[in-house]
């Protein structure tokens, strides 16, 4: 797959020019015959030269180098400098805090702080649960990693990973309306994780786990969905695993198929693929079959009959593969359906996808490089989908994550349930209506503002039928937080 420029190797090249005629064209000339794309130019300084910044989207930092040759190489141009611009907009860190009410005077200070504020404090301590009507606790979620599983980098621990929960904080507030903040362990340990999360959690409303390494990601989150009274999600299985959901419903009606009839084989069995097989199975497919490194898993594989497989794959073990296949994923994919990646770079050789069944649908999801690339696949099947920004069908968490919290929290669920999960990639997949569903388009765009809003709706009614809401706030008014929501909004 060819690397074309990307907004990520943004750079801003400021640049003395001869102030005359031409030289503007000459200067574009040079960085578009070296591979760059040009976005803003800005004149900087008007004088016997001319300053310019040139804004330039590079394929990696290596081309960075050859469009600054060109400029220089151009009589009469002269790069001054040069600014990273991803770096720049992480400089200082990406979030910030803010109040919601002025001190502009004593009485606003009383009421804030001291006195007033001990009357609030007083409240809270006769009846816990005004945590929720008088603090942050109500809007507000832990992302909680240790930087052992960060996006395509792997162990890169807590400092490093701080980046990444950045972000995670600024999409929830920019598509949920949900403050969050961005909490990176210094610990592997599962239990001192357990216990730090257990011990902060007084001042969430939900926690979101992100990047952490399976399997101790499963025993971290099934403890403390066990252990808290407020919702526990770990993203990279659940969120990853709704909008795959939402993108088969969608490819499913396209291509006339029941998910009862459906034959999958799943590649990559770490958190994101596992929890992708549960929610499949809960939605109503029957035929599943996973493999990991080691491949295909099977009640018949060395690993469980010795007893060493994982408790997670022996369960994965004992409800799939019920034909008892054997061997790599290139070597089951006969009669399949459905391939899901979640995996590594270029895993699955293309051809083998025309062993699929008719009007096959692959979706693969390892970034930047998926398991087959779109180009190479294009001749074999129907429906394609990456976890990649640059191609159609984008299969990206974010189009769950921050509606699922703020429905949990608009009904102070507890947790949230499986039941929750499929209405939510139910509510992802119906914004895409019959008019507009087509090959290239089986789930909406990230940026589509009804999407976060159908979700936080679906998943409070699901949360209210399967008990995962108290009742008392079935009729509770939320009125003044939906109002700040809106606002917020």
């Amino acid at each position: 797959m060819s690397a074309s420029p990307s907004a990520q190797y943004s750079l801003t090249i400021r640049v003395e020019i001869d102030h005359k005629p031409g030289m503007l064209g000459r200067v574009a000339a040079a960085i578009g015959d070296a591979g760059g794309t040009i976005g803003a130019v800005d004149l900087v300084e008007v004088g016997e030269k001319l300053i310019r910044d040139i804004t330039i989207d590079a394929a990696d930092p290596a081309q960075w180098q050859v469009i600054i040759g060109a400029i220089d190489a151009v009589e009469g141009a002269r790069v001054v400098d040069t600014t990273d611009r991803t770096f720049l907009l992480h400089v200082g860190g990406k979030i910030e805090q803010h109040n919601k009410h002025p001190l502009r005077n004593r009485d606003d200070l009383s009421m804030a702080y001291t006195p007033g504020v001990a009357r609030v404090c007083m409240a809270i301590a006769e009846d816990p649960e005004k945590a929720f009507q008088y603090t942050i606790k109500r809007n507000t979620v832990a992302v909680v990693s240790d930087g052992t599983a960060v996006l395509g980098l792997g162990d890169i621990g807590p400092r490093a990973a701080m980046p990444v929960m950045e972000g995670k904080a600024m999409l929830f507030k920019e598509f949920g309306g949900v403050d969050a903040f961005p909490i990176c362990l210094d610990t592997k340990d599962p239990e001192e994780i357990v216990e730090t999360v257990r011990n902060l959690a007084p001042g969430f409303g939900g926690i979101n786990l992100e990047d952490i390494s399976a399997p101790r990601c499963f025993e971290i989150e099934e403890r403390l969905d066990r252990e808290l009274d407020i919702p526990v999600f770990h993203d990279d299985q659940h969120g990853t695993a709704i909008v795959v959901l939402a993108a088969l419903l969608n490819a499913c009606k396209l291509t006339v198929r029941d998910l009862a009839d459906l034959r999958v084989l799943v590649v990559g069995l770490g958190a994101a693929g596992v929890a992708v097989t549960r929610i499949l199975l809960d939605a109503g497919v029957r035929h599943v079959v996973g493999a990991d490194s080691r491949g295909v898993l099977s009640t018949q594989r060395e690993d469980y009959r010795d007893g060493t497989m994982t408790p997670t794959k022996h369960w994965y073990a004992e409800v799939s593969n019920p034909e008892g296949l054997t061997g790599a994923p290139a070597d089951v994919i006969d009669g399949m359906d459905l391939f899901i990646g979640l995996s590594g770079a270029r895993i699955m050789p293309p051809e083998a996808l025309a062993r699929m069944n008719r009007d096959a649908m692959v979706f693969a999801m390892a970034n930047p490089t998926p398991e087959v690339s779109p180009e190479e696949a294009a001749p074999y099947v129907r429906i394609m989908a990456t976890g990649r920004s640059d191609y159609p069908n984008q299969i990206n968490n974010v189009l769950a994550f921050p509606g699922v919290f703020r429905g949990a929290l608009d009904v102070r669920a507890s947790r949230i349930t499986e039941q929750m999960r499929v209405a939510a990639a139910r509510a992802i997949a119906a914004i895409v209506t019959d008019a507009d569903l087509r090959e290239d388009y089986i789930v909406p765009s990230v940026f589509n503002r009804d999407v976060a809003d159908a979700v936080a709706g679906a998943v409070a009614d699901a949360a209210r039928a399967s008990g995962a809401a108290p009742e008392a706030q079935n009729t509770i008014g939320f009125a003044a937080i939906d109002a700040e929501r809106l606002h917020a909004g």
